[in-house]
């Protein structure tokens, strides 16, 4: 009971410290991505959230002195975190939740594409880098430079640098579509973390077993300045699926006073929910 304990308290100075980053001036995209993994890992503590930022450091020390334009950092990066790192993804790494994680990524040196571009984006920065992500559909790469001069590359294969070509087939094959000039533009942090959470609670809906997982992520997902208002939704049936009902219930009609201005016919459907939640006490 002791241990749990310490673990509760330990898990909400983590996500008292999310929500205040979050909503700062300049929200940190490491320091977020890293108190994910801390909410994730009970073994990730403070020094192994400083030993993570040392060693974003360390690989943005590797770099050449300002090599050149946008071009020229796209292929510095490629040829550093690429190939002499080996940071790239596989299609297995979807199958492991430790691919979204930051501190393991930069362990394993392997992990989804926006991770992986996390750890590209985090370095590049560091070394003076006028670097972004862009978040094209389905994929996540990042960019360098203005739009007129603008380069991608793509860290899950490697750092390999997109033409115009390449870009095209990547959003066609996901979105069906040509690449538009909105999908080329710098993703949000706050936008890079939600989409993070995003992905962490689509691992977790195809383990039922991990239901926690996608608990907590939702749990992270609310202490965003913005976020769907369905999420409260989410949140409160996930919490009934595990046998909360009380919780559940009172979830689902806080869900429901939010929305009763707007969607009254769905308020109601709420509410009879929480009803129903309720009913399982008996």
């Amino acid at each position: 009971m002791r241990h749990e304990a310490r673990m509760h308290a330990e898990s909400g100075e983590w996500r008292r410290r999310f929500a205040e980053e979050a909503r700062s001036e300049r929200p940190g995209l490491a320091l977020l991505c890293l108190l994910i993994g801390a909410e994730a890992d009970p073994g990730l503590d403070e020094a192994g959230i400083d030993a993570a930022e040392i060693e974003l450091d360390r690989l943005a020390g590797l770099l050449p002195f300002r090599p050149g334009g946008p071009r020229a950092w796209a292929v510095a990066m490629a040829e550093l975190l690429g190939e002499q790192c080996g940071f790239e993804g596989t299609p297995g790494d979807y199958q492991r939740l430790e691919s979204s994680l930051l501190h393991e990524v930069l362990r394993r040196r392997r992990g989804l594409p926006i991770l992986l571009s996390v750890v590209w984006m985090e370095v590049a920065r560091r070394a003076g880098a006028p670097v972004y992500g862009v978040a094209l559909p389905g994929h996540f790469v990042v960019g360098f430079g203005p739009r007129d001069d603008q380069v991608l590359a793509d860290p899950f294969d490697g750092g390999r640098l997109l033409t115009g070509q390449d870009a095209e087939l990547l959003v066609a094959g996901t979105a069906g579509t040509g690449v538009q000039p909105s999908m080329l533009t710098p993703a949000d942090p706050l936008n890079i973390v939600q989409r993070i959470l995003n992905n962490i609670r689509a691992w977790a809906a195809a383990r039922p077993e991990r239901s926690e997982v996608a608990l907590w992520a939702l749990d992270l997902s609310l202490l965003l300045p913005a976020h769907p208002a369905r999420l409260r939704y989410e949140r409160a049936q996930l919490l009934v699926q595990r046998g909360d009902f009380l919780g559940g219930a009172a979830a689902l009609e806080e869900y429901a006073e939010v929305v009763t201005a707007v969607e009254p016919t769905t308020a109601d459907r709420v509410r009879q929910q929480a009803r129903a939640a309720r009913a399982m006490l008996n």
